[in-house]
């Protein structure tokens, strides 16, 4: 299963080729893909109008998600608290959720941030960067 991050979305959704979501299709064949509600979350902020907002919620409302257990939570802030300890930060604590979540699943995380890198230096994040 795969857990594909807002990164990856982005750029499937600005691409106007098709050849990113392609790629993507590619990768994800015969695999279930499912998001977080971050990703809910940061793409229908990013709308830019609300012809794309209602295109973009359709959208969302159909896809699969990874829920949070009450845990998560803790252990999201535990991945940046020893980030920061060892002198390394991510931009987001969204990114430490996202990369929990995608951890107590068993995920393989899709995505194109290189806050996954850094945390993947404290965590066994299974993860692969995605490159268009």
């Amino acid at each position: 299963m795969l857990l594909i991050d807002t990164s990856v979305w982005i750029s499937v959704f600005r691409d106007r080729s098709g050849q990113v979501r392609q790629q993507l299709e590619i990768l994800a064949a015969n695999r279930e893909v499912l998001l977080t509600r971050f990703t809910q979350l940061e793409l229908l902020q990013g709308s830019l109008n609300e012809q794309e907002w209602a295109l973009l919620s359709t959208y969302l409302e159909t896809q699969d998600y990874i829920e949070l257990m009450p845990s998560s939570w803790q252990e999201a802030a535990r991945i940046y608290y020893e980030l920061r300890r060892q002198g390394l930060t991510v931009r987001s604590p969204i990114d430490c959720c996202i990369a929990q979540a995608a951890l107590e699943n068993n995920l393989l995380l899709i995505h194109n941030d290189r806050d996954f890198e850094t945390i993947a230096q404290v965590r066994s994040l299974q993860h692969f960067c995605f490159q268009p």
